[in-house]
């Protein structure tokens, strides 16, 4: 039985979706940029209607808005929000899926190791993440490349943006299995991969508009922040590495929870 193969196929059809419906949601922003840029007192407008806590809310109050690569930007932290959804959601039911339909009891009696059975499911989430950023990156240079008017973009700036998403879904996809493997059982997917991602976007959120930087260091959102990474061209290391050490613990914990995990059985 290849574990890996029957993962990544059950997960083909949420790839399609999330890659998509993201990249229709590039692509429809980006589109009204053009307006934007050739009305720049518009833009001005549209910034000064929105309370400032709104804008710190949603990382945009140091934001170039008149830039292309501002613009994106600001996209970008939708996008964001949309990709630690689907990490998370593939974290929760990475492996609660089995136990909550009974099955992993069947699986458990094949001359497997836990941890070879946890590598496969692994590497099949974590394919299937590559695929829905790749699906960005085309959808990002193209959306760019279509609406930008030919207006000049720091490319640097623009990859590193984009070479984020690794390590922001890598965070919610092992902080999700390793909080599905602490709870006796997930009956439902949904309720904690919304509670993970937009508890810790309004932890971001709150933080910025109180100015308690200690709640912001706990949020992958203030991690790999857009606006910091376009204004400097790189990542905040400092804060990155949180994040990768948190995915780097929780991968680690994850497989010693799996080991000693009482599997339910169906009978």
């Amino acid at each position: 039985m290849n574990i890996f193969k029957h993962e990544f196929s059950i997960k083909l059809k949420s790839v399609l979706t999330w890659s998509v419906s993201i990249a229709v949601l590039i692509f429809v922003f980006m589109a009204l940029y053009p307006s934007f840029a050739a009305d720049k007192a518009l833009l001005g407008d549209l910034l000064t209607s929105f309370p400032k806590e709104l804008l710190i809310a949603f990382g945009m109050q140091d934001m170039n808005w008149y830039t292309v690569l501002g613009y994106f930007g600001m996209l970008f932290v939708f996008c964001q929000i949309c990709l630690a959804i689907q990490a998370a959601n593939y974290g929760f039911g990475l492996v609660s899926i089995e136990e909550s339909e009974w099955t992993a009891d069947f699986l458990l009696t094949k001359p497997i190791q836990r941890s070879r059975i946890l590598t496969s499911k692994l590497l099949a989430a974590v394919a299937s993440l590559a695929i829905s950023e790749a699906c960005i990156w085309l959808s990002s240079f193209a959306a760019i490349a279509i609406f930008s008017g030919g207006e000049e973009i720091q490319r640097k700036a623009l990859i590193s943006l984009l070479l984020s998403m690794s390590a922001f879904q890598l965070f919610f996809l092992s902080v999700g299995i390793a909080i599905s493997l602490i709870v006796k059982r997930v009956r439902s997917i949904t309720p904690f991969s919304m509670g993970l991602v937009f508890g810790l976007y309004i932890l971001n959120a709150f933080g910025g508009m109180i100015g308690e930087k200690s709640l912001e260091v706990l949020s992958p959102f203030k991690h790999f922040t857009p606006t910091y990474i376009i204004q400097h061209g790189a990542w905040d290391w400092s804060l990155a590495m949180i994040s990768m050490a948190v995915a780097l613990v929780s991968l680690i914990a994850s497989y010693f929870l799996y080991e000693r995990r009482n599997i339910a059985s169906a009978v």
